[in-house]
């Protein structure tokens, strides 16, 4: 009597453990970006906008941060699940990412200076300069080889010091980070050079493993867009960073 009581028990424990049973694996994003873009504590605008695509999904997700080469490098190679933001194009260096063909949003590459008489309003501008990047950023890594002197560093703080230093000319970085950086390092004479050098449609990317996640998150970013949650995480997150910018 005593057994069958067990049994029905276990039995019942048993149905009402669908969702443990059947969970989801989390998955594992990695991305370079820091704050607005991205933060520890998955606040950023970047970090919201994911999750909550893989949470309409019922899809578990954590992003964690890595430098830029690395990140890229640990998604293609399936040590990681994705990696974000990225150009279009990467498959031909990447062959195991695939994009996911709906941007996260159009990111702004923008030069910082503290030499005050530089204007400039395009990649070609910055030849006669001596220019400072992030190792990793494909983008430019390609299109400004060809300035007076190209340094490239392990991560933006070394970057927003090399400048602050008077050790460059030049750093090219993203709009958002590179005003938060300015502040968070006391940067008294560095000013951001207006227009951006570039606008670009970014993208998350996923190992090819998850391939048949890729059309489905695709149209969950749509959905955002088109129902309000994308702007409003937009406002929330990177609004005060636009007023700033006008100032």
């Amino acid at each position: 009597m005593i057994k069958l009581i067990e049994i029905l028990i276990l039995s019942l424990s048993l149905i009402y453990m669908p969702a443990a049973v059947h969970a989801k694996p989390q998955l594992l994003l990695t991305t370079s970006m820091t704050s607005p873009l991205s933060k520890g504590d998955q606040t950023g605008f970047y970090d919201q906008v994911l999750t909550e695509a893989f949470r309409r999904i019922e899809q578990p997700v954590r992003i964690t941060h890595l430098p830029t080469e690395r990140s890229i490098t640990n998604a293609n190679l399936g040590i990681s699940d994705g990696e974000f933001p990225r150009i279009a194009g990467l498959n031909s260096l990447y062959p195991n990412l695939m994009k996911v063909p709906e941007k996260i949003d159009d990111f702004k590459f923008v030069a910082f200076t503290w030499k005050p008489n530089i204007q400039l309003k395009d990649w070609n501008s910055c030849k006669p300069h001596n220019v400072a990047i992030v190792r990793g950023w494909k983008i430019l890594e390609v299109n400004l080889t060809n300035s007076k002197s190209l340094e490239k560093v392990t991560n933006q703080i070394l970057l927003f010091s090399l400048l602050g230093n008077h050790r460059t000319d030049i750093a090219v970085y993203s709009l958002f980070e590179g005003q938060e950086l300015i502040k968070k390092l006391g940067l008294k004479d560095i000013r951001m050079i207006e227009p951006p050098l570039a606008t670009r449609e970014m993208f998350l990317y996923l190992n090819k493993k998850h391939l048949p996640l890729i059309p489905v998150i695709a149209k969950q970013l749509r959905s955002m867009k088109h129902d309000g949650t994308y702007d409003r995480i937009f406002k929330k997150t990177l609004g005060q960073y636009l007023k700033d910018s006008t100032k």
